[in-house]
């Protein structure tokens, strides 16, 4: 392990240097997304100093709140930004009885400034980018980044380049175009974008493509999901907590996450199981999960949920890691269960959410139906995004009970049926 011995020449607040995953080296704080020495990706290594509970619940109720904690300058909220964040945690006793456990949480995401988590994780790489000397928000996008980068962009007064399957759902282009970026649509899927896009960002210098030459600095974003459901829970950990997989970035941060507030003292450092879900039209990680294996073998995607739609998931073996060192799983479910998962949301805690969300719904249901979910512990679903984006997945399954003529007697038999 090589370590940088210099102070940062960027204010980027605790952060101190980038560190290889794999290998340990570490370079200064740079528009850096992989090492030198081996090709491992690489994360944002910290001096926190002393952070207390006092100086987050202090700040803003936004994820600005942990800017102790994120590789952010100090001054990072005289700046325009989205500022999203402390969204609600519900105690979802309904959809608890339903599933058969004791006490259950939902970190409804759909708040968000664009209405999903996917603006926390733009708000931190753009915070980063303007100290980094970019000039132009750019990303690949199943849809929900697409939403977020265009709309911080806005905000921010720079221009957007916005890269997207063509196939996307209507929804989500819409939501992206409304911002009036430059958003391209692609003839491919998911995993042919994201390699048009780093290609892009080796020829313009000036582009910071948030999941790619900033990805160090945008994963970190994730890592608020984590703060704030530990202190939503008043100051501590849940005993399990279910996640959705795309990339897989997610997931492994809000462990991280986790793992920080304990080495600091925030919360006790009690144990907790993570679990991811994916949709079984694209789920490398929980095949490789159930085949005992550490390698993730690409897909090619074919699932309603296309915001989960990454055939080859960059931290796809970091999941298998956290999952397995928390003694936790990977499981998939089927589009029909998907649909079911955002229905049984809906209609028990009134809970509208994207497909993602039915994957975690669904799974947290296998889950359990499996015995792999302990009914007894404290349990957390993430919901990741808003069901407006992706009505196309429900259009066929839901609708009104009966069409009637404007008379009481029509509805009262409507009603009697």
């Amino acid at each position: 392990m090589t370590a940088v011995d210099t102070t940062p020449a960027l204010d980027l607040g605790p952060a101190r240097a980038l560190s290889c995953r794999e290998c340990g080296h570490q370079i200064p704080l740079a528009p850096e997304f992989a090492c030198a020495e081996c090709f491992g990706p690489l994360e944002v290594a910290y001096d926190f100093g002393s952070v207390t509970r006092a100086d987050i619940e202090s700040g803003p109720k936004s994820i600005w709140r942990y800017r102790r904690l994120l590789p952010v300058p100090p001054d990072v909220e005289s700046h325009p930004n989205t500022d999203p964040g402390f969204t609600r945690l519900v105690k979802a006793d309904r959809l608890a009885a339903a599933l058969g456990v004791k006490s259950l949480w939902v970190k409804d995401d759909t708040g968000n400034p664009t209405h999903s988590f996917k603006d926390r994780v733009v708000a931190v790489a753009l915070a980063a980018a303007r100290k980094l000397g970019f000039k132009v928000l750019a990303c690949p996008s199943t849809g929900n980044l697409a939403n977020a980068v265009a709309a911080a962009a806005a905000r921010a007064g720079w221009d957007s380049v916005v890269l997207i399957p063509s196939s996307l759902e209507r929804a989500k282009i819409l939501t992206s175009a409304v911002y009036d970026g430059s958003l391209i649509a692609v003839d491919g899927n998911y995993d042919d974008v994201n390699r048009l896009a780093t290609e892009l960002a080796a020829e313009n210098e000036d582009w910071a493509f948030v999941n790619v030459n900033v990805r160090p600095y945008y994963a970190e974003g994730s890592k608020t999901l984590g703060y704030e459901v530990a202190e939503q829970l008043g100051w501590r950990l849940p005993g399990q907590v279910v996640i959705p997989v795309a990339s897989g970035s997610q997931l492994t941060k809000v462990d991280k996450a986790f793992r920080e507030l304990a080495i600091l003292g925030l919360v006790e450092d009690t144990p907790y199981r993570v679990f991811g879900a994916q949709a079984t039209g694209c789920s490398p990680v929980s095949a490789a999960y159930k085949a005992d294996q550490d390698v993730v073998v690409p897909v090619k995607p074919n699932t309603i949920a296309r915001s989960l739609a990454i055939g080859a998931p960059a931290d796809g073996p970091y999941v298998l890691d956290t999952v397995r060192r928390t003694g936790g799983a990977v499981e998939d479910v089927t589009d029909e269960e998907v649909v079911e998962g955002i229905r049984l949301l809906a209609r028990t805690e009134g809970i509208f959410a994207e497909t993602a969300g039915g994957v975690t719904v669904a799974t947290a249901k296998k889950l359990i139906e499996t015995g792999q979910l302990d009914p007894d512990a404290d349990t957390v679903l993430l919901i990741t995004g808003d069901g407006l984006k992706t009505l196309d997945a429900v259009e066929n399954h839901i609708g009104p009970k009966a069409v009637v003529p404007p008379n009481t007697a029509a509805v009262r038999a409507a009603l009697d049926s």
